[in-house]
């Protein structure tokens, strides 16, 4: 990626505006705002100390561009069109950490613990209605809990700590079927 003024513009790349790449709001901002300072110091002859400020000034935001995008910026200077290569900090290019242990014991507590209540739940609803009303409608009522259920246990399977509830619902809506035809059909 390059960072370079362009007029009064910043520019990232050939000539994409800051606003547009998914860098904030806050740091396109200084961009630009860099930008007009870094034009309005080149129009004016600059002296060595301003030329400087804007020359460090635009090292810090590449910097900043380099750590949110983790790639490396190629800067070119406004004031002298020198280019250097600024490269993301060390702890964006570290090795990931090994993942944590999974912890069995508490998460088949938690599957458990939530596998004995939705059994309970699902019995005791087709046994309500089937004692209420009739079997068939306990059947779609089972049928229509599943259902319902299903999508949002699929969308939680991967989430770490949610994935042991639905371990556990799972199980229990498995399980209690058994007792739903039972009591549909009994």
């Amino acid at each position: 990626m390059e960072l370079r003024v362009r007029g009064e513009r910043a520019v990232l790349g050939e000539e994409a505006d800051p606003h547009q790449v998914a860098l904030g709001a806050d740091l396109a901002d200084a961009l630009h705002e860099w930008a007009r300072v870094a034009a309005a110091v080149r129009r004016s002859n600059p002296d060595r100390e301003a030329a400087a400020v804007v020359s460090q000034r635009g090292r810090q935001l590449a910097g900043r561009v380099a750590e949110v995008t983790g790639t490396p910026v190629y800067y070119v200077d406004p004031v002298t069109d020198a280019g250097s290569v600024i490269p993301p900090p060390e702890a964006l290019v570290r090795e990931p950490r090994p993942p944590e242990p999974t912890p069995w014991v508490t998460g088949l507590t938690v599957a458990a613990f939530v596998a004995v209540v939705v059994f309970v739940a699902m019995l005791a609803l087709a046994r309500t209605l089937a004692a209420e009303t009739s079997g068939l409608l306990a059947f779609v009522a089972a049928v229509l809990v599943t259902a319902g259920l299903a999508p949002s246990l699929w969308l939680g399977r991967k989430l770490p700590i949610l994935r042991w509830v639905v371990l556990g619902a799972a199980g229990g809506l498995a399980f209690s079927w058994i007792g739903v035809l039972a009591v549909v059909f009994g």
